[in-house]
């Protein structure tokens, strides 16, 4: 398929700079040849995010059919924060905390694009933004934008209203040089990005046509929110991250586990490579139908995401908690292992508590705050009054009943919140020498007995 049709059909196309019959068909046939496109990522953070996955998505299908995809970390731009579609200006970074997460999205980007022997380029617009002459830069770049226009752009109407800095004025600048300098240098014809970078992809557009006389084109994703409006990958615990050392492979996997009925096929088209005439089947199912489609899309995102070792065992540990079996006909492409599930408590999130803080009992309320469960105690309350809080496989009656030592096994007690959100509480162990310590009522602090 023409690389265009894949992600209308999938949901990842909101605008295209061809509107006309006429410029939409240029556009297919330019895509039925090995073209280059790319999309900018935002070095803020030493990690990529869930709701980064529709732009890096857009560039393993661009990939998968053909095309050349350019990861632009925007090492330059992000030394003077990307404002676009922001409630307020991000805090300004130096060049060596920018560097640093440059590395961190590199290796999380070369988990779903192949950078081998130029299949995709990974680059950073620091390597020729910040060698600018600015007086050179007004003269030959600046001389090409009307401020009106400028004006009329979303992100700096949105700016204006809260007040605009001169440095977030001069983004859409830089954001156009990037793209002229892509198709100059390496033949970039194609920039994707998401709806609130429609201004600047306009810009440039019209800045490769005033100075080259060449044909450019630009795509947008649409907003994401899940059904009931939340926005992609935020979850009342936080950020849904890339980096397993912030959100664990399990974590992750149960981020997509937990995903709304009405959102499965949707991101099963979005943040999977399963074919569409699968998908297709899931959009009528019902019940536990659905829900085993869920654990299918969580494990194929997850193996994306984090490979599929990782996938296999957040399987795994979700495995005990629900059925053993998966219709494996429901979506036959699916790499998910067949067979009944091995388990492994072990991968679950865990807390340690000191026996000597159970022995008097803990409180349900505090525990489910203690494990991150609740993020407040009336929130925990909430929960329990309305019987979504379970230890033990037996549901929580009241928000003041308590949790012994002797209620906690050898491998621990499973707390649950809903209907799939575990977490497990072990006894802290004591070595034996701080045991021996205790018996002889030696302080260490104080280093006397």
């Amino acid at each position: 398929m023409n690389v265009l049709e894949v992600l209308e059909e999938r949901g990842f196309v909101h605008q295209m700079t061809a509107e006309t019959p006429e410029e939409k068909e240029a556009l297919r046939e330019l895509l039925e040849s090995p073209t280059t496109c790319y999309i900018g990522f935002d070095p803020t953070s030493s990690s990529l995010h869930a709701g980064s996955l529709v732009p890096i998505m857009a560039l393993v299908h661009m990939q998968r059919c053909g095309h050349r995809p350019i990861a632009l970390v925007g090492g330059g731009t992000g030394l003077i924060g990307d404002p676009s579609g922001k409630t307020e200006m991000r805090k300004l970074l130096s060049r060596e905390e920018i560097e640093a997460n440059a590395e961190g999205l590199k290796a999380q980007l070369a988990r779903f694009l192949d950078f081998q022997e130029g299949r995709a380029l990974l680059l950073n617009n620091a390597d020729w933004l910040t060698k600018l002459n600015y007086i050179e830069f007004l003269r030959d770049i600046g001389r090409h934008f009307s401020v009106n226009r400028m004006l009329a752009s979303e992100s700096i109407k949105k700016g204006l209203e809260r007040g605009l800095s001169f440095i977030e004025f001069n983004y859409m600048l830089l954001q156009a040089y990037d793209f002229w300098y892509l198709f100059v240098n390496y033949q970039c014809t194609i920039q994707m990005g998401g709806s609130d970078q429609w201004g600047n992809i306009i810009a440039g557009i019209d800045l490769i046509r005033k100075l080259e006389g060449g044909r450019a084109y630009g795509i947008t994703f649409p907003l994401l929110e899940t059904s009931s409006g939340k926005k992609m990958g935020k979850t009342e615990r936080g950020t849904i991250w890339l980096d397993p050392s912030r959100t664990s492979p399990y974590e992750y996997y149960q981020f997509w586990v937990n995903t709304e009925d009405g959102d499965v096929a949707r991101f099963l088209k979005l943040f999977t490579l399963l074919p569409l005439k699968e998908i297709s089947a899931v959009e009528d199912l019902e019940g536990s139908e659905l829900n085993s489609a869920k654990r299918i899309l969580a494990y194929e995102a997850t193996k994306l995401a984090h490979g599929e070792e990782a996938a296999i065992e957040a399987l795994r540990a979700s495995g005990v908690f629900g059925a053993r079996e998966i219709p494996y006909d429901l979506l036959p492409s699916s790499t998910i292992p067949r067979g009944k599930e091995e388990t492994d408590v072990s991968k679950v999130p865990t807390t340690e508590i000191e026996e000597e803080r159970l022995a008097g009992g803990l409180t349900a309320c505090d525990l489910l705050v203690l494990t991150g469960l609740c993020p407040s105690r009336s929130e925990a309350r909430r929960l329990i009054s309305q019987g979504g809080a379970y230890w033990g496989g037996k549901r929580i009656s009241s928000a003041e009943e308590k949790l012994c030592a002797e209620d906690v096994g050898e491998d621990g007690i499973l707390l649950r919140k809903g209907k799939k959100t575990y977490h497990r509480v072990v006894i802290k162990k004591i070595s034996s020498q701080k045991g021996d310590d205790a018996f002889l009522g030696l302080t260490r602090e104080k280093g006397s007995l």
